[in-house]
């Protein structure tokens, strides 16, 4: 069955939100790519922990740079998550082959990459004020469930 959606992950440093969005994205069907450098490697017991035995159920890519990860995903709109933004997530109307892109747990997406030509829209998930930022793999598991359900959960039970 072809991606519903595609979740990236652009340098990522946490290897259990890692790990989780291996374990949401073989619960929910999206593509995990995870743009280098990343802040750990495979091996990582946090990593393994978080993605229990998921790790074989979920397909996750690599990629050397942004631009080679946008190239594997021709034609998909992409969406930025980012606290710089008006835009809800939910004021998308997502389709298939959309990919949801998120920025480093401490940094977020540089401006540089928010910018990029290949980006569709910035988007942000709702929050209270004087909040600065949401956990990576929780604000992943909000926007992959929205998407998955303007889509009609298709493929779940």
């Amino acid at each position: 069955m072809p991606a519903p959606f595609h979740v990236i992950f652009d340098n990522p440093v946490i290897p259990g939100n890692t790990g989780n969005a291996i374990r949401l994205c073989a619960n929910t069907g999206a593509h995990l790519h995870l743009v280098e450098p990343l802040g750990f490697n495979f091996d990582d017991k946090h990593l393994k922990r978080a993605g229990l035995d998921y790790h074989d159920l979920a397909d996750v890519q690599i990629h050397p740079t942004l631009n080679a990860c946008f190239a594997a995903l021709p034609g998909s709109r992409i969406f930025a998550f980012t606290s710089c933004s008006s835009t809800w997530h939910t004021s998308v109307e997502y389709m298939a082959g959309d990919a949801l892109l998120f920025g480093t747990e401490p940094t977020g997406l540089p401006e540089e990459h928010m910018a990029h030509p290949r980006v569709t829209q910035r988007v942000r998930i709702p929050m209270l004020p004087a909040r600065r930022s949401m956990n990576l793999s929780n604000s992943a598991s909000i926007a992959v469930f929205e998407a998955w359900r303007q889509l009609g959960f298709e493929g779940a039970l």
